[in-house]
């Protein structure tokens, strides 16, 4: 198997990247149910990830520190910020099911941007799945039932900005090598989280540092892993493999605090994922047609 490039390449990295963040999700469940503040744990978080990936630095030297797209890291920093304080709260109130259900909201939130700020144009069939994904998002959500709540608002508020950092990201990993992008990230998100952490701070306990570092260990790795899937691979193909975080959220929410998660939100996560990964191969199709066109007029 080849494991830089190729449709086998990305389903092995995606998974095994999809693994690793429910491992994340669960430790930080476990971290904030110890009683630490979500904003602390973000910072936590990143701080030591950024201790993790210090010997990478130190192995690829200050070229790891330079890039031609240092703007496009401050704005996907600023905006990553957001959709992670926001997914951190959001998982000290509801199951980690819903807010993954709710996550996959991200690329539709990202295909909307592009159609209301960009100007791209709405094709029917894309307007199609639009409207199917967000059904979809209506059986997650239930408006009116008693399960919508301010930890359903942060999650949409997290899906939102991934959107966003979904387009970014893609276009980082043609500038830029994912350990590169992993580390500039983490090293610019550091100290950006530090000051609301400042606000709620508690010193952190024996019993949470087992916890905090199977959060910056598994955020490290899955953020690599991800990085080499969209590497290996476009990324209408790399979104088909991403329904599997849902699995493994499931499976560890139910073994480690025993949530669960009803068949309603099972559906309305099919609905939205399907409709996700419709527009991403669609969009992709699309890009490939106009390369096409345009070589074909020169």
């Amino acid at each position: 198997m080849n494991f830089r490039s190729g449709p086998l390449a990305a389903a092995f990295w995606v998974t095994i990247s999809m693994a690793f963040f429910a491992m994340l999700m669960a430790a930080s469940r476990k971290a904030t149910a110890l009683g630490f503040d979500p904003l602390q744990v973000v910072f936590l978080r990143n701080a030591s990830a950024l201790l993790l990936l210090l010997p990478l630095l130190a192995w690829r030297g200050v070229s790891l520190l330079r890039s031609s797209a240092m703007n496009l890291y401050g704005i996907r920093v600023a905006i990553s910020l957001v959709s992670m304080t926001s997914w951190f709260c959001a998982l000290s109130l509801i199951p980690m099911g819903e807010i993954t259900a709710i996550g996959f909201l991200s690329p539709l939130f990202g295909t909307l941007g592009a159609v209301l700020f960009l100007g791209e144009k709405v094709r029917l069939r894309r307007l199609t799945a639009l409207i199917a994904g967000f059904i979809g998002a209506m059986i997650i959500l239930r408006p009116g039932a008693s399960s919508l709540g301010l930890g359903q608002g942060l999650a949409l508020i997290s899906a939102i900005s991934g959107g966003v950092i979904g387009v970014l990201l893609k276009h980082l990993t043609t500038e830029d090598d994912p350990d590169k992008i992993v580390f500039l990230t983490t090293a610019m998100m550091t100290p950006m989280s530090l000051l609301p952490a400042l606000f709620v701070w508690r010193m952190p306990t024996l019993e949470l540092l087992p916890w905090l570092a199977v959060v910056a260990v598994t955020g490290v790795l899955g953020h690599l892993c991800l990085m080499r899937g969209y590497r290996a691979a476009e990324a209408s193909l790399v979104m088909t493999f991403e329904f599997s975080r849902l699995l493994f959220v499931v499976a560890m929410g139910y073994f480690m605090f025993g949530e669960l998660i009803d068949k309603w939100t099972w559906i309305g996560a099919a609905i939205v994922f399907g409709s996700a990964v419709y527009i991403t191969q669609r969009e992709a199709k699309l890009r490939r047609e106009a390369k096409l066109a345009a070589a074909a007029k020169a």
